[in-house]
């Protein structure tokens, strides 16, 4: 009986393994590394330094390509940036506001209850530029994705050498985080590739991290706001239960200890 049985979980692990390999084989993408990130679990808070980088990351590197169209640049006094700044940043962007007379677009300097606009005018020119791919908008990547953050550092990160059997495309880059393996953008991030404000290590690593952290904040800036309320609530809750649970103690000790109410 024991040895039947073995042979026939040694049969379900090889199904398994070979199920497993059928699916790279098919395309699946590599699960993402797990990360330690500041803002998970019911307490998590947002690291506001890294977040600074990443939003310096972003805007040398990755605002290029991609937009933040749910994101406007006030939400980054948030972040401790003083309001002077944000005008500043927001100056820097092209606004397309309404029409002229005539039907041309008319634009302006970036304000900062504007959203982060596209670096591109339309689909084509953004398919054009990226190897036929529209980069995709970050402003929810992290949640729109399953396990998005570690997903995107893994991403960020996992760049390399396409195996010898492996059909690359030109024009495509290897990444087996990516479903399919071959990615329209080129590794993004290199070592050095930006000059921290803070003078911390610009590694690619360290940039990837970075990233996730003001991408999870662009996602959910009432993340914080959320975990406090929920917290007050059970608070509240736990101490409703003590009042109830005394209340009804103390209502119910005389019928427990047999007293009549209805005597006179």
């Amino acid at each position: 009986m024991t040895m039947k049985l073995a042979k026939n979980i040694a049969i379900a692990l090889t199904a398994v393994a070979g199920l497993a390999g059928a699916a790279m084989g098919a395309g699946a993408a590599k699960y993402p590394m797990q990360m330690e990130w500041s803002f998970e679990g019911p307490t998590g808070t947002f690291d506001r330094a890294s977040a600074q980088r990443g939003w310096q990351v972003y805007k040398q590197v990755c605002s290029s390509c991609h937009s933040l169209k749910y994101f406007n640049f006030r939400n980054l006094a948030d972040l401790g940036y003083e309001d002077e700044m944000i005008k500043a940043w927001a100056a820097e962007y092209t606004v397309v506001d309404g029409v002229d007379d005539a039907g041309d677009p008319k634009e302006r300097p970036g304000l900062p209850q504007d959203v982060f606009p596209s670096p591109f005018p339309n689909p084509e020119a953004a398919a054009a530029s990226n190897g036929g791919a529209v980069p995709p908008d970050l402003s929810l990547m992290t949640k729109a994705r399953h396990d998005g953050a570690n997903y995107v550092f893994s991403l960020m990160t996992g760049y390399e050498e396409a195996p010898a059997d492996h059909p690359m495309p030109a024009g495509k880059s290897y990444n087996p985080y990516f479903k399919g393996g071959n990615i329209s953008m080129a590794p993004p991030l290199a070592e050095g590739i930006i000059e921290y404000e803070d003078g911390t290590a610009a590694t690619t690593e360290q940039m990837a991290k970075d990233v996730v952290n003001f991408l999870m904040y662009v996602a959910e800036p009432k993340l914080e706001a959320r975990h406090h309320m929920g917290l007050n609530v059970m608070l509240y809750l736990i101490v409703l239960v003590f009042v109830l649970y005394f209340s009804m103690k103390k209502i119910w000790k005389p019928v427990k200890e047999g007293k009549n109410f209805y005597k006179k």
